[in-house]
């Protein structure tokens, strides 16, 4: 019988055009493919049978998480390399006879049988989309994975959102410094001052929170769906001697009330929101506002094609996500009575803090390992190698868009230039 790594090659080949995108190592020690190609090792037939069972995306990323397949070298390079071989070779459907030449192949590798049990770690969310039930499941899912755990992948800032890396040829210079110049970012643009009200809609564990409290004197309000991220901040605002600038409020974005905050900012939790609800949302913001009030919203952006991000992000990592191109954010809120003053691109600033992320997440592998289980490690390792191949690729990107509530006579008391933004001063 002919080595597995052979038929294996005749498999995709029915499939997949041209020389295989990558070299492959099969489960009896044979290998094929360009030698200068990334490496990919099928530990068992059941890799194959979760492509059969689930074709595409998700059955190769399932085959990953769970250890059947495995990729040597950098995950990204391993992806980029051959997503680019088949984006410029896409596949093709076999005829009657390939197929039944493919399902015979397939019987001899043993890829024919049950389909293999799913690993853990699905979202499993019920009830209609972006009711406050869904919603809350949805972000639980995501953020509340546990506290420690987003503590051993962070910076000591706990902010889990794209940095702004302002220095980055110095050597010194590292995550926790992008991340402050981020925040220092946000809050110069919204002008915030001593006894300013901030509205932070999706705080996280509180990085913008904090850092507008404790270094521009701030009276926040930070809202979150998280019952684990609202008992973090709380705790993490006394710890820090900001608690009696900080309220920390449990709710949905719908339940915000009140108004009259000088400024409001969400970062990266629009993405949360969903389509038919981002109109509301908008003019939730809006509302908070008082007249020349200011508005940061952070938020990635996606093309139409895949508002979520695909099959096994949405599946694993970030339920109900919803993205769209940065334009059509910008519409949303100009409709919603806001005036659009500035938006900056971020992309290359994401894919600079995801690979900090992954760095961290590969320096402290076993303690994750330890602490999630090594399905759920192997998740987030293949969900950040791919981030930050969708960032670098500009299939994704990230934008600061900064917007006002003008004054009914159109008075936005906006500086004539933004160069006070990118001028670092001491807020104190």
């Amino acid at each position: 019988m002919s080595p597995a790594a052979d038929r294996l090659a005749q498999l995709l080949g029915h499939f997949l055009p041209g020389p295989l995108p990558v070299r492959l190592r099969a489960w009896d020690g044979s290998q094929t493919g360009p030698a200068d190609a990334p490496l990919v090792v099928l530990r068992s037939p059941d890799a194959l049978r979760r492509l059969l069972w689930q074709p595409g995306e998700l059955g190769l990323a399932e085959a990953y998480v769970t250890g059947d397949l495995e990729v040597e070298g950098d995950l990204a390079d391993a992806l980029s390399r051959a997503g680019r071989s088949v984006r410029d070779r896409p596949a093709t459907r076999p005829g009657p006879a390939g197929m039944a030449a493919a399902t015979a192949l397939a019987v001899r590798l043993g890829a024919v049988g049950p389909p293999p049990k799913r690993p853990d770690g699905r979202a499993r969310l019920t009830g209609s989309l972006h009711s406050l039930s869904r919603d809350r499941a949805g972000i639980s899912h995501h953020y509340d994975l546990s506290n420690d755990f987003y503590g051993l992948l962070l910076d000591e800032s706990m902010a889990y959102s794209c940095a702004y890396w302002t220095r980055p040829d110095d050597p010194t210079y590292a995550l926790a410094d992008a991340q402050r110049d981020k925040l220092d970012l946000i809050c110069r643009k919204l002008g915030l001052g001593p006894g300013d009200r901030l509205l932070d809609v999706g705080c996280g564990w509180g990085s913008l929170t904090v850092h507008a409290a404790r270094a521009y004197k701030a009276r926040v309000t930070a809202v979150t769906l998280s019952r684990t991220q609202h008992d973090f901040v709380t705790e993490r605002a006394a710890r820090e001697g900001v608690a009696d600038l900080v309220n920390v409020h449990l709710r949905h974005w719908r339940e915000i009330d009140g108004g009259g905050y000088d400024a409001a900012a969400a970062v990266e939790m629009g993405e949360h929101v969903g389509d038919a609800e981002y109109p509301a949302f908008a003019a939730k913001l809006h509302d908070a506002l008082r007249p020349e009030g200011r508005l940061l919203i952070q938020q990635m952006s996606r093309g139409s094609h895949a508002p979520g991000g695909g099959a096994f992000i949405e599946t694993y990592i970030a339920p109900d996500m919803h993205m769209r191109p940065v334009g059509r954010t910008v519409d949303l809120l100009e409709n919603a009575g806001l005036e659009t003053r500035s938006t900056e691109s971020l992309r290359e600033h994401y894919t600079a803090t995801i690979d900090a992320w992954r760095a961290t997440l590969e320096q402290r592998w076993s303690d994750i390992e330890a602490l999630v289980g090594t399905t759920t490690a192997r998740v987030w390792r293949l969900y950040l190698a791919g981030a930050s191949l969708a960032f670098t690729e500009r299939r994704m990107g990230v934008e600061q868009i900064l917007a006002v509530r003008p004054t009914r006579e159109g008075a936005s008391t906006m500086p004539a230039t933004p160069a006070a933004w990118y001028t670092p001063t001491d807020p104190a």
